[in-house]
């Protein structure tokens, strides 16, 4: 894994230094581009994100656009590439003069592009945020919480809530992201004063058979296991589990597996899967928090899915941002307006956004607990409230 992240800084620095001089954005009458850069091909994909911010702009365009102009939105495939990565960021901030990124969700661009991104002074409103650079750049700010909050969150919610003792869990490490999740162990250790029974921070993603971690951690006395899985590694796990009859243990897991897919799979939950959704819980179809989003994404034919959340919101938040600017658009006035904006609250999100001047961006804090439980194949509330992660 080390590696791999000597890569990713590798391919970042020499494309950085072929980057060029920071552009204005186009201004004047004409579109405004918009772009982003996403995982659309490769081993893991994210495109409802993009599509869904697609949507609300097309929304918007055939509503007039903004002051009669017509949004442009370029969404660039990174293909789980760095070399892709680095290419698509320089496609619509140098060669389309884009005035921003909008709703991108990709596993590497925020490390690969971060620098280049305040090189060229454009600002980024990340659909999904994956990466730790997501959250650790002036320029990046994700809406979503984020895998190392949602470790928080979902840690926070079986000591606290469910009362679970002797919690271990199993990571899947890429890249240089063991830092940030020992940081959301910490946190968590810090606000309750307890500490893990077991961890393992060797799992493989896109492992074979997690049958030989599984035993070491019932061998170990685990009650709970929290995760940061994939969707398919989270299936296998829990079938490891099923399979060597460990059924009475609880599974803290985080955003990255709430899917329909993933329930129908799972036809032994054990103790029950618990997951701190980072926005309203779309599986619960009636509510009033996910109207807008739900009618815009069917009409569209856009899953519904945690990322198409991310990337709507992102696209709405920016879409206030520009609807409240005076005077000609590019890329210097929105990234004043940006930095400059005040809170916006959404009934989607428990943590207001605002993009705002500081030098890192992990501001959402807020998660919906909610639980699969063994033989309903079907996600349910767990909770009336957003769990929070308390202010130091």
């Amino acid at each position: 894994m080390r590696t791999m992240s000597r890569g990713l800084a590798l391919a970042a620095a020499v494309l950085l230094a072929a980057g060029g001089c920071a552009g204005s954005g186009g201004g004047t009458g004409g579109p405004i581009v918009i772009g982003s850069v996403n995982a659309l091909s490769g081993a893991a994909t994210f495109p409802e994100a993009s599509q869904a911010a697609k949507a609300v702009f097309d929304a918007a365009n055939a509503s007039g656009g903004i002051n009669g102009r017509q949004l442009e939105y370029k969404a660039i495939d990174d293909k789980g590439d760095p070399a892709a990565a680095a290419a698509a960021a320089r496609e619509v901030v140098s060669g389309d003069n884009a005035v921003a990124l909008v709703g991108s969700s990709s596993l590497i661009e925020c490390e690969i592009n971060a620098k280049y991104y305040e090189q060229q002074k454009i600002l980024s409103v990340q659909g999904i945020g994956v990466d730790p650079a997501c959250f650790n750049s002036p320029n990046i700010a994700p809406v979503n919480v984020g895998p190392y909050h949602d470790m928080t969150l979902t840690l926070l919610y079986g000591s606290e809530v469910l009362k679970l003792n002797d919690i271990c869990a199993l990571l899947e490490i890429a890249g240089n992201t063991l830092p940030s999740y020992q940081a959301a162990i910490d946190e968590w250790s810090a606000i309750t004063g307890k500490k893990l029974k077991y961890v393992d921070a060797t799992v493989p993603y896109g492992g074979s058979d997690y049958t030989s971690y599984i035993v070491k951690a019932r061998a170990a006395g685990c009650k709970a296991i929290t995760v940061n899985p994939v969707e398919p590694d989270s299936i296998g796990q829990l079938k490891a589990a099923q399979a060597q009859g460990w059924n009475d243990v609880s599974w803290l897991l985080l955003t990255s597996v709430y899917s329909e897919n993933f329930a129908k799979a799972i036809s032994n939950a054990g103790a029950g899967v618990y997951v701190p959704a980072e926005f309203y819980p779309f599986t619960d179809a009636a509510s009033p928090q996910t109207k807008d989003w739900r009618e815009l994404m069917t009409k569209n034919k856009i899953p519904l899915t945690s990322f198409s959340q991310g990337g709507y919101l992102a696209a709405k938040y920016f879409l206030d941002v520009l609807k409240g600017m005076k005077g000609d658009i590019t890329r210097e006035t929105v990234t004043k307006a940006l930095r400059e904006m005040k809170p916006v609250t959404d009934p989607m999100v428990g943590t207001p956004y605002a993009f705002g001047d500081g030098k890192t961006h992990h501001d959402n804090t807020a998660g919906w607990p909610i639980k699969l439980a063994s033989g309903t194949n079907k996600w349910a509330l767990a909770a009336d409230d957003w769990l929070r992660i308390p202010k130091k």
